[in-house]
Formats: structure tokens, C-alpha cells, sequence
């Protein structure tokens, strides 16, 4: 028994309490009079939130997914300092069999810090590239999603794809099998593909808005509707936005905001972070896709070659704050939408997400800016901000 209550305002699904977040040996039990508690931390000046999940990134600091194992290993052992407790490290294309050997040896590990919640594959059955390089566009091969989903293993492979690509529809049930989910993206889609593909098992978008393009007006004054508008339409379908305010205007999330109202957990921010983020500008080398920069802190990652969006510069403690921020929101709606309701689209809702009996021990201990003092994970503090108070360290 390792029983810890930490005393402090908990924010729950709907209201923000002041009580204690009881757990034992990494989950999270009720608070019962009569227990007897090994440590009890007084952090009533601060709020208690369920971990972040990320469920599309690329890097961060100096670490890049597709740069190998080592660099996924700093990423888990750095990501706990943003909030974040699980996360889908994300991978950009690479020539077909080397693909399944990379990704292999990335699920072969050990790691510390942030859980690995499966490997999010953005490509390679893509129509339009966007900062991608040219490996992202692949025929409709059933062998080469087999053999990504074996080498992926024991983790899911969860794909991003295009409904426009030619004979996607073998490939989604394939992709969707076991109840995984399956993202839609980097699309010029009409509404007939799009529809398609989602009754097949596709029913996520992911930075959604992003390399979406608009359909071409071909009737004036009649307004044509693509992708965007048979996704926004479908409650079976959940999005996922890059809140950085450059991204996306947050007009646009408000708008999805109230589209998915009926579905619960139907709304999700990301950070799409690339090498680099969390960090001072620069410049950094963005795998096959070549050299990037950011103009400032926190900023958009952009291609050198052409100063298009090459993924962002943004962590998922920021955009908890621009959530409130931006989009009006109150503290318990913004944290659902990085927390429970990317839990819920990888079907992790059940343990993850909530501070509820019977969830992992996954919290983050933010101070009224909403700035990251701890993170633990499994009911360990993994994270201590070096410049917070002690206080959290005294017994009630």
C-alpha cells in the first residue's frame, strides 16, 4: 500500500472542488474516512488536473520521433514538464519496408516519463503533402498497412490518411480493426469521398482546417462544400486543432465547438509540435523535409525553402491557456479538450482523462496562470517546476 491524498482545488468534469485527489500504487481511489494515508501534501493554492494527452506530435527541444529511439526517449523524459502524460509520437513517411523496420525498433524500448499511447503514422496514404516530403503519397497497398501494424506492435498504429486517395476504402476497415482510430487529413476530399470514408471507420480529423483546402467556387455564387463541411456535419466524427492562433483562427474551433456540442468528446487540441518547440527561435532540421524556423517562442514552425507551416512551436500547457483564453472557455471545459476528450478518441477513456476512482494516477498541479508546477504519472511526481514554492511539501 503507497496510499497519497494531496489536498487542493480538483478540477473535476463539470466544477472546480476544493478536497483531496486520493491514490494507491498509481491509481486513484475515493477518499474513505477510516484509511490511513502514508503521505498527505497540502497544495490548496494550486489546481489539480488530469493529465495531457497529445495525440500528434512531432518533437521537441532539440528531439524529433523520426530521428530514432534516443530521441524518443528524451521526448518522453522532457513532455512531463508541458503536462503531458500520454501522448502518440507522431512519424512523417519514409520509404516503404524501411517504414516497418523504424517503427519497430521504436516500439522495442523501455521508457520513462510520458506513456507512449500507441504511433500515430501521418502518411503514407495522403493526397496533398503539405510539409511533408514526397514519401507521404502511397497507393492503396493492404500489405504495407499490415506489415505497420505488425511492426507497431504492442502499440496501435494509428493512421492519417486521405479520402481522395484511390482505393483507401480496402484500407480503412483494415486501419479502424480492433476499435483503432483512424484520422483524416491532408485532403482536398469532396463530400461523396469524405462520407465514404468516414461509414468505413475513419472518425477522427486531425489538425483539422490545416491542408484542408477550400473546393473551388465553380458556380458563382453558390457556395461548395469539400471535406471540412462533411466532417463539421457528422456527430460520429471528433477534430483536433493547433490553437496557436496562427493555425487556426479561433473563430473557426468555436464554430466546430458548436457543431460537436452533441458529442461528448468530440473536440481535442493538439500541439503538432515539431523539433524545436519549447525552445528559444532557431533553426532546426525537420527530418526529409529540411530545414526549419521559428520566428519566435512558442511560434509556428515554418519551412526555410518556402516559409510555409511545417507543424508548430506550441506545447500542450500553452494551449490549455489559449483555450481559455481564445476561446472563452472556463477552466473545466478547456482541460476536457486535452484531456478527456483525446482519451476518449483513443479509446482510453475508461482509465485516462478523469480524476475519478479507479483512473491512473496521471495529474498536473498548475498555479493560477495555469503554468505547470508538477506532473506525475502513475502516482510518481516526474516533474517539479525548479522555480515553485515548497509549500506542496507540508502535511495537512
Amino acid at each position: 500500500m503507497a496510499l497519497i491524498a494531496i489536498k487542493g482545488n480538483i478540477v473535476k468534469e463539470n466544477a472546480v472542488e476544493d478536497g483531496l485527489l486520493c491514490f494507491d500504487n498509481g491509481t486513484i481511489v475515493d477518499n474513505e474516512p477510516h484509511i490511513v494515508y502514508n503521505a498527505k501534501l497540502n497544495m490548496s493554492d494550486y489546481y489539480i488536473i488530469p493529465g495531457f494527452i497529445d495525440l500528434h506530435t512531432h518533437g521537441i527541444h532539440r528531439y524529433l520521433v523520426d530521428n530514432g529511439a534516443d530521441d524518443l526517449k528524451q521526448i518522453c523524459r522532457i513532455l512531463p514538464r508541458y503536462g503531458v502524460t500520454g501522448f502518440l509520437p507522431t512519424l512523417a513517411p519514409r520509404p516503404s519496408g524501411e517504414d516497418a523496420l523504424f517503427l519497430q525498433e521504436l516500439g522495442r524500448f523501455k521508457t520513462d516519463g510520458s506513456h507512449i499511447l500507441g504511433f500515430h503514422l501521418e502518411g503514407p496514404f495522403l493526397k496533398l503533402t503539405g510539409a511533408l516530403s514526397s514519401e507521404a503519397v502511397s497507393g492503396a497497398e493492404t500489405g504495407r498497412v499490415e506489415a505497420l501494424i505488425k511492426a507497431a506492435q504492442p502499440y496501435k498504429a494509428i493512421f492519417s490518411i486521405s479520402p481522395d486517395v484511390e482505393g483507401i476504402e480496402r484500407l480503412i476497415p483494415l486501419m479502424a480493426a480492433g476499435r483503432t482510430p483512424v484520422f483524416i487529413t491532408h485532403t482536398a476530399a469532396n463530400v461523396q469521398q469524405t462520407q465514404r470514408a468516414i461509414d468505413l471507420g475513419a472518425r477522427h480529423a486531425t489538425h483539422f482546417y490545416d491542408v484542408f483546402p477550400c473546393p473551388q467556387v465553380s458556380d458563382p455564387g453558390v457556395r461548395p462544400c469539400g471535406a471540412v463541411e462533411a466532417i463539421l456535419a457528422d456527430s460520429r466524427v471528433s477534430v483536433d486543432f493547433i490553437l496557436d492562433g496562427v493555425h487556426v483562427d479561433p473563430v473557426a474551433v468555436k464554430m466546430a465547438l458548436a457543431c460537436k456540442s452533441n458529442g461528448a468528446g468530440r473536440v481535442c487540441l493538439i500541439t503538432d509540435s515539431n523539433i524545436g518547440a519549447g525552445l528559444e527561435p532557431g533553426h532546426f532540421k525537420f527530418g526529409n523535409s529540411g530545414e526549419i524556423y521559428f520566428a519566435s517562442k512558442g511560434s509556428p514552425a515554418r519551412l526555410v525553402k518556402d516559409n510555409s507551416l511545417a507543424g508548430s512551436g506550441l506545447t500542450m500547457d500553452q494551449a490549455l491557456r489559449n483555450a481559455v483564453k481564445m476561446l472563452d472557455l472556463d477552466l473545466p471545459e478547456a482541460i476536457k479538450l486535452v484531456s478527456a476528450n483525446p482519451a476518449e478518441i483513443i479509446g482510453l477513456s475508461h482509465r485516462k482523462g478523469k480524476l475519478k476512482a479507479g483512473y491512473d494516477a496521471d495529474f498536473v498541479v498548475l498555479n493560477d496562470r495555469l503554468e505547470v508546477i508538477q506532473t506525475w504519472i502513475n502516482g510518481k511526481c516526474i516533474y517539479h517546476a525548479t522555480n515553485a514554492t515548497n509549500k506542496h511539501e507540508s502535511i495537512f
